[in-house]
């Protein structure tokens, strides 16, 4: 395999991490395309000691946290979300890497550039962060039951509240429409044909909140080509998938409700 080739197997889910990373999917995208441009301009910086996955994992990250951390936006070679206030912490990144991306905890070591002791002491820092999160209002629209019971039970442990769980389009946007929530874990193909993503859209169009998407195939979701999730959990989930996509979600929603009254005032 070429090493384009072996760059083009992993791209889907480095832009995964890419847009958990930074709450949006222009900006995700735009950061690993920062990355293949300085791959392109020297192949020698993809080190694959721990395989190529780790390695691209590993420069997207040199490039993620070398940007300057400057308030002023308009100084910034990328995109103008990336604000001191909403830069995913190294916390979340070591367990982002762990939940979300299954690295092992020597992979997420190295593409930090830290040691196993550092990235789980990390981790543990983000696991406390993540419980002291607001409680908040879930709507789940999933239309396999089983799938559904373990979210509900799941979205229950983490001590938030679900609302409703809705199987079809219109179930989801009744049930929104009625009691608005805080979060939205949706699936994307629904039990009638419908689709989750057509009513997510339809409820962002009347109130902001933020979701997670849950799909057996995000690979077709993840290709940069069109409107795409930001935020994208792959079936079959472990509950700290959904638990790490849900608090970061939940994180920039935070972040943009703090900038809100600064930004007004200006």
């Amino acid at each position: 395999m070429t090493r384009s080739q072996l760059v083009a197997e992993h791209l889907p889910l480095l832009r995964r991490y890419a847009r958990a990373l930074t709450g949006n999917q222009a900006s995700g995208d735009a950061y690993v395309g920062a990355m293949l441009e300085a791959l392109l301009q020297d192949p020698s910086l993809l080190d694959e000691r721990h395989g190529p996955r780790a390695g691209l994992f590993r420069l997207f990250t040199q490039i993620w946290n070398s940007v300057s951390l400057n308030s002023d936006s308009s100084t910034l070679p990328l995109p103008s979300e990336r604000r001191l206030s909403n830069i995913t912490p190294l916390p979340r990144q070591a367990f982002l890497l762990l939940s979300l991306e299954g690295f092992s905890e020597e992979e997420v070591a190295y593409i930090l550039a830290t040691d196993v002791a550092e990235t789980r002491r990390l981790a543990d820092a983000a696991g406390r962060e993540m419980a002291a999160e607001i409680a908040t209002d879930v709507l789940i629209i999933e239309d396999e039951t089983f799938i559904a019971m373990d979210l509900e039970s799941l979205v229950k442990s983490l001590g938030h509240n679900v609302i409703g769980v809705a199987r079809t389009h219109s179930d989801a946007v009744a049930l929104a429409k009625n009691k608005k929530p805080g979060l939205i874990l949706a699936d994307i193909q629904l039990a009638d044909g419908s689709s989750g993503l057509d009513a997510v859209n339809e409820l962002l169009r009347l109130f902001e909140v933020p979701v997670v998407f849950i799909t057996a195939y995000p690979e077709r979701f993840l290709t940069g080509e069109r409107p795409e999730p930001a935020f994208l959990i792959s079936k079959p989930f472990q509950p700290a998938m959904v638990s790490a996509v849900a608090s970061q979600a939940l994180f920039f929603q935070r972040n943009s409700r703090n900038r809100a009254p600064r930004a007004a005032a200006s």
